[in-house]
């Protein structure tokens, strides 16, 4: 039997595509899905071949109003593996985001980043030498 995975999250944004399409380009991801969802919102599925993340939008555009980290089932961040973590920073920077929080420890090398809606993005390489 096949360990199970995670084949998507579905998360709360400000603008699903905007966020959707900053993903398709910094991971050479793909809209897999886009349309009207639950509460009068909308929704796009942005991701690769086996897993995406469901982004959605509340038709009001709701604010972020609760720390996450102390919030229960608060989303606190999402964790993309790369094998190439230089390439995506350049990618990162030129978008025009900051990297920050910069760790090289078990069981791999990481950066984080937060959009321009404040989702917090972690890029961890588990590649041979990212340590």
């Amino acid at each position: 039997m096949t360990e199970p995975r995670v084949e998507h999250i579905n998360i709360t944004v400000q603008d699903s595509m905007k966020t959707a399409q900053m993903l398709a380009e910094l991971f050479d991801w793909d809209i897999r899905w886009q349309g009207d969802a639950i509460y009068g919102g909308f929704s796009v599925h942005v991701g690769g071949k086996d897993s995406y993340v469901a982004l959605y939008t509340h038709p009001e555009r709701l604010e972020a109003g609760f720390d996450s980290y102390t919030s229960v089932n608060g989303f606190n961040h999402l964790g993309i593996v790369v094998d190439d973590l230089d390439g995506v920073e350049k990618k990162v920077l030129d978008a025009g985001y900051t990297p920050h929080s910069h760790g090289d420890y078990e069981p791999g090398k990481r950066f984080y980043f937060d959009d321009s809606q404040g989702l917090t993005i972690e890029v961890i390489s588990y590649a041979p030498g990212s340590h």
